[in-house]
C-alpha cells in the first residue's frame, strides 16, 4: 500500500514538473519546501476499527504524529489509528513547520435486539439475540430483577408476574425489549366436594406456568389438604380449599356431609338382667358412638350391646359427627 502511494506523488510531482517545463522544480528546490503528504485526508469508520494513514514527507522522515481526542480516535507513531468510541477527531502529521490533518469520523455503533417484546410465564425462559455495526460485544441487563433476569448470553427467565425492560448495551449505544411475565392461569379438576367425616379426595389443579400451586384450607378442623392435593375431612361443615399461583387463585368448596344413622330398633322393653343388641346403619360407614342417659337402669357398649341395670327408662344414643337418633329403653322387674 505504502509503494502505491509513494508512486501517486511522485506522479504527482513528475505531472507538475511536464506542465511547467519552463520552470521546472529542481530536486533540490522540492527538498528545500517542508511538505506532508497524506494517504486519506478523510475517514469514517466503526468503533474498534485499527488502520494506517500513511505520509510522504518533503525530507523522507518520519512525521509526528498527533490526535485531537484520543478517547475517540487514537493514533501511534507510525500513523495506526484505533477508533475508540463515536464521534469525530483530527489526526495530524507534522515534520518541521508542515502538516497535514485527516478528519476522522466515528460511527455510532448501532445495536438490533431479535424482538422487541416478549411474553413468557414464570420459570420460563426466551432466548434473545443482538447483532451490532461492528460486531462488538454486548452487555444484557434487566431493568426488573425481581421480575426478570438476563444472563451473559441473552436468555430471560420470568419470575413473578410483570413487566421488565431487557436492554443490550455496546460501545454506548442500546436497544431494549419488553418482558412481560404473564399471570398463570389455574383449572381445578372440581370445583365442590362432598365428603363424610373421615373420607379423602384428590384435588388436581392444571396450571399453565411450570410452578406447582400453594394449597391451603381457610377451616383446617373441617377439611385439611396436603402438597399432593389430597383433602381429608375432618368433621361436619362447609371448607373452601384454594390453589394459588404468583397472584392467580382457584378455589373449591368442601361439603363434610351429616351421616344419616339407622337405628333397627326404636323402642325396646327388658327385663332387669336381660341384655340384647341393636344395630346402627351410618351412611358415612364410620362407627358411631353410644352412649346412655342413665347408666344406673341400662348400660351399651361401644357395639350396640344393651344391659338393663334397674326398673326404669333410659335412653340409648347413637351419633356420629353431628348426627344423634335414640332408642328409647323400658327396664322392668
Amino acid at each position: 500500500m505504502y509503494k502505491k502511494f509513494l508512486l501517486s506523488v511522485l506522479l504527482c510531482f513528475s505531472v507538475i514538473t511536464l506542465c511547467s517545463p519552463s520552470q521546472a522544480i529542481s530536486a533540490y528546490s522540492l527538498k528545500s519546501i517542508p511538505f506532508v503528504i497524506l494517504s486519506n485526508y478523510r475517514v469514517t469508520a466503526d468503533i474498534g476499527e485499527e488502520f494506517y494513514i500513511l505520509a510522504v514527507t518533503s525530507n523522507g522522515k518520519k512525521p509526528t504524529w498527533k490526535s485531537s481526542d484520543s478517547k475517540i480516535a487514537s493514533v501511534n507513531t507510525y500513523g495506526k489509528v484505533i477508533t475508540r468510541k463515536a464521534g469525530a477527531a483530527t489526526i495530524t502529521a507534522k515534520i518541521n513547520n508542515a502538516e497535514a490533518s485527516c478528519k476522522i469520523t466515528v460511527n455510532k455503533t448501532k445495536i438490533v435486539i431479535s424482538a422487541g417484546s416478549a411474553s413468557i410465564e414464570r420459570d420460563e425462559t426466551v432466548r434473545l439475540s443482538a447483532t451490532t455495526s461492528n460486531n462488538s460485544q454486548v452487555i444484557w441487563k434487566s431493568e426488573k430483577r425481581s421480575i426478570a433476569i438476563v444472563d451473559e448470553r441473552g436468555r430471560v427467565t420470568g419470575l413473578k408476574p410483570g413487566q421488565a425492560t431487557i436492554t443490550a448495551t455496546a460501545d454506548g449505544s442500546s436497544a431494549t425489549c419488553k418482558i412481560t411475565v404473564k399471570s398463570p392461569t389455574i383449572k381445578l379438576s372440581q370445583t365442590t366436594i362432598k365428603l363424610y367425616r373421615g373420607q379423602s379426595a384428590k384435588l388436581s389443579a392444571i396450571v399453565s406456568s411450570k410452578v406447582n400451586p400453594k394449597w391451603k384450607t381457610n377451616k383446617k378442623s373441617i377439611a385439611i389438604i396436603d402438597e399432593q392435593g389430597v383433602i381429608t375431612a375432618q368433621k361436619n361443615g362447609t371448607a373452601i380449599i384454594s390453589a394459588t399461583v404468583d397472584d392467580v387463585t382457584k378455589t373449591c368448596e368442601i361439603i363434610v356431609l351429616k351421616p344419616d344413622i339407622t337405628l333397627n330398633r326404636t323402642t325396646l322393653s327388658l327385663k332387669k338382667g336381660s341384655s340384647t343388641t341393636i344395630s346402627a346403619t351410618v351412611s358415612s360407614g364410620n362407627l358411631p358412638v353410644w352412649s346412655s342417659s342413665n347408666p344406673n337402669i341400662v348400660r351399651v357398649n361401644s357395639y350396640g350391646k344393651i344391659t338393663a341395670l334397674e326398673k326404669g327408662k333410659a335412653y340409648i344414643y347413637v351419633s356420629e359427627d353431628g348426627t344423634k337418633v335414640r332408642c328409647t329403653i323400658q327396664v322392668t322387674e
